[in-house]
């Protein structure tokens, strides 16, 4: 299954570079990186904002004695979730001068024992932003390849949220018009042919889940 899904990846990734050269959507290497780089922290921002919603009304839905297992184990990828969030809080807040309003500028020729404690925290809150920053980068990338983990909730989770996700994205683009300069054939199986692969191998591996380990989404609700 797991090779299946890097395969579809892979050949996702290589359409996808090949409509934005081809049509000259991106202008070089470097701008391609950027925009794969947003798309991946679009994912994640989705993921973060999708996972409470299908997690909640999946426990929801359980039965009272299933509720109480899937919350016990909800609460390590809530736990995901709120790191990466924080993180990112992180990045806004210091953008906006919330943390530090005033930069420190140059030392005075006699510093204070404040002046050194100023440059003390602004070299803190560097060394956090770079921590931060691989965080980040690292847990967006973990977070949309395991779904923050939501098999450990139920195995059945992971492929659900990925169904919901992508169709999630298509809408994003289709409301940015993110393919608007191309023509309309190419513009669709760009738009929707991730989508649609993605449900595809996703169906597939629940029913998977059904006929080889008999795991299912009544089963995992206790109905």
């Amino acid at each position: 299954m797991r090779k299946i899904q890097v395969l579809r990846t892979v050949a996702g990734l290589v359409a996808m570079v090949w409509i934005l050269v081809s049509y000259r959507i991106t202008s070089d290497a470097t701008s391609l990186a950027y925009q794969r780089a947003d798309q991946l922290v679009m994912s994640a921002t989705l993921l973060a904002a999708t996972f409470p919603v299908v997690v909640g009304a999946f426990i929801i839905a359980s039965r009272p004695h299933r509720r109480r297992l899937h919350l016990r184990r909800a609460l390590k990828p809530f736990g995901t979730v709120l790191a990466l969030g924080g993180a990112i809080l992180y990045f806004v807040l210091l953008t906006r001068g919330t943390l530090a309003d005033v930069p420190f500028g140059q030392m005075p020729e006699k510093p204070s024992t404040a002046d050194y404690m100023r440059l003390l925290y602004e070299v803190s809150l560097a060394l956090v932003a770079l921590w931060a920053l691989a965080f980040v980068f690292f847990g967006a990338v973990l977070a949309v390849i395991h779904v923050f983990r939501t098999a450990d909730i139920h195995e059945v989770l992971p492929p659900v949220i990925a169904i919901v996700l992508v169709w999630e994205l298509a809408l994003s683009d289709l409301v940015s018009n993110a393919y608007d300069s191309v023509p309309l054939l190419v513009r669709g199986a760009a738009v929707f042919g991730g989508p649609l692969s993605v449900t595809a191998v996703s169906l597939w591996e629940l029913r998977r889940l059904r006929t080889r380990h008999g795991l299912t989404l009544r089963d995992a609700l206790g109905r």
